[in-house]
């Protein structure tokens, strides 16, 4: 892309269910134990929706929360782009399900799945409706019941994942504040090794699907760690080059939250110190699209983001999608 983009985030709020569930929790329902989870993942608790709880309810919450700090009214978002993989069903889309339980009344939108590149991928895709001076209030969320569509017999993934919502709101800014620039791609080849292979058009719902356990997740956990240490390092250096920059002026780094591991990785590839790294990966699991604004909430209450610093989101997810967004923080 290259161009700057005038829009910027202007506040950010997140939610999870109050369930928690440690990994002494799942020791009793899965043949793991804590030190084998902790010491390969980063993962200590995660948080669990209760049945009945699907991914608008949790996105409502993080969006009603959000307006109420920033004392914007429900009527004045003009439109909601949601990044889930877990919908609340194949449509309506969860977007609609969340406009009309906050009362956006005046908003469009529309879901958008990439999975655990949700986030940037829908942030991207908000900021070009500011920037077009189409709308002035766009309302982004990522939101995921990842327990949904877990395999609690396959120790390998069940132990990843939690429960989780962030929203933003995105509004117009000066030129050279906010967003600067996004870097995205896909690569469909790899999408073999992190899939549900069940539920869509290609394999609709039957007793044998069920019976072989098609409608969860399917991962070569393997060859995802490979992928997404590799491309989330090179897209980070991609984009700061891109832009004059360099990982030394970086403030900050909001990684996707899928292993600690692969956040290393990235770090003592681009010689990034643990300070100018969000990691809660430790208490949250990797919640797929939730987990970028989640992270910059709590970037905000640990008051590690101030007006001006330079940050990176940037993130690896199924498909293969890679996404990173490049910003000044604008408040």
């Amino acid at each position: 892309m290259g161009k700057r983009i005038a829009a910027k985030i202007t506040g950010v709020a997140g939610y999870v269910p109050p369930r928690l569930v440690t990994n002494l929790d799942l020791e009793k329902i899965v043949d793991t134990n804590d030190e084998w989870i902790r010491t390969r993942t980063g993962i200590r608790e995660r948080h669990y929706a209760d049945p009945g709880v699907a991914a608008s309810h949790l996105g409502a919450a993080a969006a009603l929360k959000l307006l109420a700090a920033k004392r914007v009214s429900p009527e004045e978002i003009e439109m909601i782009v949601v990044a889930t993989v877990t919908p609340d069903m194949l449509f309506p889309a969860t977007a609609c399900l969340i406009q009309d339980r906050i009362g956006a009344k005046k908003a469009w939108g529309f879901d958008l799945s990439a999975a655990c590149s949700g986030f940037p991928f829908a942030l991207t895709v908000g900021a070009q409706f500011v920037a077009s001076g189409a709308h002035k209030k766009v309302l982004v969320i990522g939101s995921d019941i990842m327990t949904s569509i877990l395999d609690f017999t396959d120790r390998a993934t069940c132990v990843l994942f939690g429960d989780g919502a962030g929203a933003v709101l995105i509004e117009p800014a000066p030129d050279g504040e906010g967003i600067l620039d996004f870097a995205h791609d896909i690569d469909g080849s790899g999408g073999c090794n992190l899939y549900m292979p069940g539920g869509g058009s290609l394999h609709p719902p039957t007793h044998e699907t069920v019976e072989k356990r098609m409608h969860y997740v399917h991962q070569e956990g393997q060859q995802v760690f490979k992928y997404a240490v590799r491309r989330m390092s090179e897209l980070a250096c991609h984009i700061l080059e891109r832009n004059g920059f360099s990982s030394r002026d970086l403030s900050l780094v909001v990684p996707h939250q899928a292993n600690l591991r692969i956040i290393r990785a990235m770090q003592e590839r681009l010689a990034i110190d643990d300070s100018k790294v969000i990691v809660n990966i430790d208490h949250y699991g990797n919640t797929t699209a939730g987990t970028i604004p989640l992270g910059l909430e709590e970037a905000v209450a640990q008051n590690r983001l101030h007006k001006g610093d330079l940050v990176l989101m940037i993130a690896v997810g199924a498909g293969y999608t890679t996404g990173a967004v490049l910003m000044r923080w604008a408040y």
